[in-house]
């Protein structure tokens, strides 16, 4: 491979002299310069950049690591993370660990190969993180608190959302309420289960353990979920899943197994997918700004880069977006005294809609 001595010996300079050229600096004579550049295009010799640029401690990239590049949820991510990035003149390095990269990852964290990374995959270790974030090479994790000086979390108010929606659940008349969890060494959701009890407490209603179901937050581990539930001696009126892939997965089971949603089961998700539009019947879910996560984190990240390690942790709300897969059940003689089902608006195609915010606006709020 043509190097830089090959062209120095070709234009009859010192290598010094070579990569001071290439770099236009004014101490080069512009006849020098121009024998430089000749010699260089008959070899075919392109400089690397990104040796200059770790030679001069920075590559002008940031890593971005996730579990699954396939997941609807990591598209509107990236694309927010991209925007900043190119505003910033920084390139965007993606890898996953769904695809037994876990060792090309750590060399990635670990050797410099990038300025800093935004995090939003469970299985790297904190310790890891711990291990490799610092001054010189700040991290951003969307889905754990790190207690690390150059470790920064920008994420949603889970908590709060699955509360929402669970909330939506009751008052819409539910009283045997499902939840299905994500990842067990997922902090998202902890959070999701822990709104979904408060949410049961506040209206005096028993968590079930028969109505805990563990996914993976894949629509396969959703459809294995939902042929359970259909079968299942005491099948719950309705459900909320810790993700929209897995109520998708439920949805197609129960369908398929001839049962009726809203009617024979409701379905809540959460992330708000593309596609929960689209499905039959729509899906009622927790929406997370996605896009603005991705934005969130690269100005997180961004500003460390550029010396400033105040960083308060970034917590954007949540909606409640409500569709017709949470419509009223058939009867409500379990319901609570107390709770009174919610009015909902009807969209232009008369399917039950409306947006509740993680602030308390929206009708059906509770003071």
């Amino acid at each position: 491979m043509t190097g830089l001595r090959d062209v120095a010996k070709r234009a009859g300079v010192s290598i010094s002299t070579v990569s001071l050229a290439l770099r236009e600096d004014p101490r080069i004579k512009a006849s020098t310069r121009q024998r430089v550049v000749a010699a260089a295009a008959d070899l075919g010799y392109r400089p690397n950049g990104l040796a200059r640029d770790l030679k001069a401690g920075r590559t002008g990239m940031i890593s971005v690591l996730i579990h699954d590049l396939g997941g609807p949820f990591y598209s509107e991510l990236l694309r927010g993370v991209q925007a900043r990035t190119l505003d910033l003149g920084y390139t965007t390095i993606v890898g996953c660990t769904a695809g037994g990269q876990d060792g090309a990852l750590t060399r990635l964290l670990t050797e410099n190969r990038t300025d800093g990374a935004i995090v939003l995959d469970a299985s790297i270790s904190e310790d890891l993180l711990s291990s490799i974030a610092s001054a010189s090479f700040p991290v951003v994790v969307l889905d754990r608190v790190v207690a690390h000086p150059y470790v920064y979390l920008v994420t949603c108010d889970h908590e709060a959302g699955a509360y929402m929606a669970t909330e939506h659940l009751i008052q819409s008349g539910y009283r045997h309420i499902a939840f299905v969890s994500g990842l067990e060494s997922s902090l998202h959701s902890r959070l999701r289960y822990k709104g979904y009890l408060r949410a049961l407490s506040e209206y005096d209603l028993a968590a079930d353990k028969e109505y805990l179901y563990h996914g993976t937050y894949t629509e396969d581990s959703g459809y294995e979920i939902g042929l359970r539930m259909a079968q299942a001696q005491h099948m719950p009126e309705a459900v909320f899943s810790a993700n929209d892939e897995m109520a998708i997965g439920i949805l197609r089971a129960v369908t398929e197994y001839g049962l009726k949603v809203p009617d024979d089961l409701a379905i809540v998700g959460f992330d708000d997918v593309l596609v929960t539009q689209y499905v039959t019947p729509p899906l009622t879910t927790v929406r997370q700004p996605m896009y603005e996560l991705g934005v969130e984190a690269t100005k997180a990240l961004s500003t460390a880069l550029g010396g400033n390690f105040d960083i308060r942790p970034v917590v954007l709300q949540t909606e409640l977006v409500i569709r017709a897969s949470s419509g009223r059940p058939r009867t409500r003689d379990s319901l609570p005294a107390h709770v009174s089902p919610v009015q909902l608006r009807s969209s232009k195609s008369g399917q039950a809609q409306g947006v509740y915010t993680a602030s308390g606006e929206g009708p059906g709020r509770r003071d």
